[in-house]
């Protein structure tokens, strides 16, 4: 028994690090050529130059070709603003934070991550605040037992399901984000 606990730990330790080793703003045009080219670059070389996969499933080469992935984050923002936040939900009746988190980079990029906000906070590779880019992720430890996490967009600002008014768009620098926030995670790259 703790064999197997052992070697799924240290499976799950591969998957995760072996490509790292080396209040609200509605109405925003992201449609951004430079920053959709920077997106969609970095999606384009992390397919080519990593075979890319993440819970055992990899992502489909083909369509982020033929995805114009800022454009295609927006949009799914736009379909899920107002959704009120449910924790544990994972529908349009209701969502939580990780739930929307992992729906946008499922239905955007074909990349399965993790249903928790703790577990996603282990995913991809750690970055420095100063260097984020549309589609990193973005956690802020609320309190000492509960973690909440969006995803960059530009600007300062990030898209996430708030526990107060559902999915919207908010600013890094918001009082309350600034306070809590913890650490970023590239996904992408």
């Amino acid at each position: 028994m703790y064999f197997r606990i052992l070697l799924t730990f240290i499976f799950s330790i591969i998957i995760f690090t072996g490509c790292s080793q080396k209040y609200e703003d509605q109405n925003i045009d992201y449609r951004n050529n430079n920053t959709q080219n920077t997106l969609q670059q970095r999606y384009l070389n992390m397919l080519k130059n990593n075979n890319y996969v993440l819970n055992k499933k990899y992502v489909d080469f083909n369509k982020a070709q033929q995805t114009d992935l800022n454009s295609a984050l927006i949009e799914f923002y736009k379909d899920w603003s107002g959704v009120k936040y449910e924790y544990g939900g994972n529908s349009k009746s209701g969502i939580d934070c990780s739930s929307f988190i992992q729906k946008a980079y499922e239905d955007n990029f074909s990349i399965v991550l993790p249903r928790t906000t703790d577990s996603q906070a282990n995913a991809g590779m750690q970055i420095d605040k100063s260097q984020l880019e549309m589609g990193d992720l973005v956690f802020f430890k609320t309190s000492s037992s509960s973690n909440h996490v969006g995803i960059y967009l530009e600007n300062g600002k990030f898209m996430h399901a708030s526990t107060s008014i559902g999915v919207t768009i908010s600013y890094l620098d918001n009082v309350y984000f600034d306070k809590y926030y913890w650490k970023a995670q590239r996904i992408i790259y």
